[in-house]
């Protein structure tokens, strides 16, 4: 039997976690010429192997923790350059919360033994996951199943069991070879694993082949074709060097272009392309006149926008905390990250306000029970302070043909949220759209990033997305989740192509949260088997 006191065999002390952390943060995507993805496959096990000895509470922490936080920053450490006190926030808390999985690790491994809790944790990974991301402090960028948005032949599964799927099965291929590393160092059989781990691969790859050769899914849809707007403008400068006039001659310019080299169905500018109150009654002029563009445009229009939105006394009666005052006009208000539709013949506008918020830079969470927390917002230009949309809007509007379309509108962060992007699909919408700015984050390979995530969005639902972009990353994306026409970041162009309706609901689509539910509830029973059984330590 292997005995070591640190476990970790040619490295002592945080050599393995230290490792592990590396290998987890490379494994993530960055920029397109860097593909380490096949590294997360093993990432886990220098980590998991260092845990095998009897390690004692402190000692445990401080090695998952170092892993976590090295993971952390090699992954988010471009959050920074937006705001250094978020970004530094952002990387040591979500450190922390990304170690409870491996301390639920740490109790199945005091009670019942190290086996148990190794092939315990894949449930326990997951269910925490999912549990996570749906907390208003989270940050749930780093799902573990991410780190593959760009193998795509490993997670075409993901229309049956979303991303936790693909990090239920990640975890797990890193249990086994950790668990086949340590067996076959104690000089024990490992055919068994051996045969799992290679099944393990082939089957993603079976089911991979099966769907890009699905008749259905290949068979001839409708599209409609969308044209993507990038401005390229500095969201640090949008606010203090142009004008609302400067603003919306520089959109115009480049739509009247656009248009006059494909008449599109849908215009797409990105997220707060619109940095003032357009619909406010101070700034009617403005919207009129970008109805009449509209009209001459012979299309309809999505574009991000900044929203407010006035309540009387008797409305926010109660409840005056979570509201913001004007003092000059006494009355309460709120503001939103929005979307709008504007559509050829119809005076008001279909608005879509943000339901998730960067935590602390666009909303403090739970600011609604404690107003206080508002003074910790980390605000970037032009940002602070969002109100939370309540609906999942599906958009309608009329093709240049003349039929009728449903889509949805996604603002930026929220294209990490599983649940959240199903949920349209579920209410009819046919493609996704994307609005976002990720101009804040310079060159660094965060916009990658962000864009590589939103591919499983199109996989899970079979949805295909056009993404559009402040400045990078521009893209039209397929149901498959590849990308087939995009624009550069840090250019100032637009693009044009047809975009895929579908009507179909995917497995995932109906189920979103079957997986997690049924692992929460598994790694319940491991626990209540742990506690309720006796007390003892199972070797290899």
């Amino acid at each position: 039997m292997l005995r070591s006191s640190d476990g970790g065999g040619s490295f002592s002390g945080y050599g393995l976690p230290v490792l592990s952390g590396l290998l987890l943060g490379i494994s993530f995507p960055s920029y397109p010429f860097i593909r380490f993805e096949t590294i997360a496959w093993i990432a886990l096990v220098p980590l998991l192997i260092s845990l095998r000895g009897d390690v004692s509470f402190r000692s445990f922490l401080g090695r998952v923790y170092s892993t976590m936080l090295i993971f952390c920053a090699t992954s988010l450490w471009w959050v920074s350059l937006a705001t250094l006190p978020g970004g530094l926030l952002t990387i040591f808390v979500h450190a922390f919360c990304s170690t409870a999985p491996l301390l639920l690790f740490f109790v199945l491994k005091r009670f019942r033994g190290y086996r148990f809790a190794l092939f315990s944790l894949p449930f326990l990974w997951v269910a925490w996951e999912w549990l996570y991301i749906r907390q208003e402090l989270s940050f749930g960028w780093l799902v573990f199943g991410n780190s593959q948005a760009l193998l795509n032949m490993m997670i075409q599964y993901a229309d049956i069991s979303g991303v936790w799927g693909v990090s239920f099965w990640l975890v797990l291929f890193n249990v086994l070879a950790a668990d086949a590393w340590l067996r076959f160092r104690a000089r024990k059989q490992i055919c068994v694993h051996g045969v799992t781990l290679l099944l393990m691969i082939a089957l993603p790859l079976g089911y991979s082949f099966m769907v890009f050769n699905d008749a259905e899914l290949q068979r001839e849809r409708p599209t409609v074709k969308v044209s993507l707007v990038q401005p390229n403008i500095d969201p640090f400068e949008k606010w203090r060097k142009y004008s609302s006039q400067d603003i919306m001659l520089i959109y115009f310019s480049m739509t009247d272009r656009a248009v006059s080299q494909n008449r599109p169905d849908l215009i797409l500018w990105p997220e707060t392309a619109i940095p003032f109150y357009i619909l406010d009654e101070r700034n009617l002029a403005y919207y009129e006149l970008l109805k009449s563009r509209v009209e001459r445009w012979g299309g309809a229009l999505l574009s991000g926008y900044s929203d407010i939105v006035f309540y009387s006394d008797a409305e926010v009666a109660g409840n005056e905390y979570l509201y913001k005052f004007n003092s000059d006009e006494d009355r309460y208000y709120q503001t939103f990250n929005a979307s709008m539709l504007v559509t050829t013949g119809e005076d008001d506008p279909q608005v879509y306000r943000k339901m998730k918020l960067v935590p602390f830079a666009e909303r403090v969470p739970y600011m609604e029970y404690a107003p206080w927390l508002d003074n910790f917002t980390f605000s970037l230009a032009g940002i602070s302070s969002w109100g939370k949309g309540r609906d999942k809007t599906i958009m309608e509007f009329i093709t240049v043909s003349g039929e009728k379309v449903k889509t949805s509108n996604v603002i930026c962060y929220e294209s990490i949220f599983p649940g959240l992007v199903a949920g349209f699909v579920s209410r009819g919408a046919e493609f996704f759209t994307l609005v976002t700015n990720d101009g804040w984050y310079g060159k660094s390979y965060g916009p990658y990033q962000h864009a590589a995530i939103a591919r499983f969005r199109c996989i899970e639902n079979r949805r295909s997305m056009a993404r559009c972009a402040n400045t990078g990353v521009s893209q039209f994306i397929d149901k498959y989740g590849r990308v087939y026409a995009d624009i550069p970041w840090w250019e100032r162009r637009s693009l044009a192509a047809d975009v895929e309706r579908n009507v179909t609901l995917t497995f995932y689509t109906r189920n979103p949260d079957l997986l997690p539910k049924v692992t929460s509830v598994v790694s319940a029973f491991l626990l209540l088997v742990a506690f309720a059984g006796k007390r003892r330590t199972i070797g290899i």
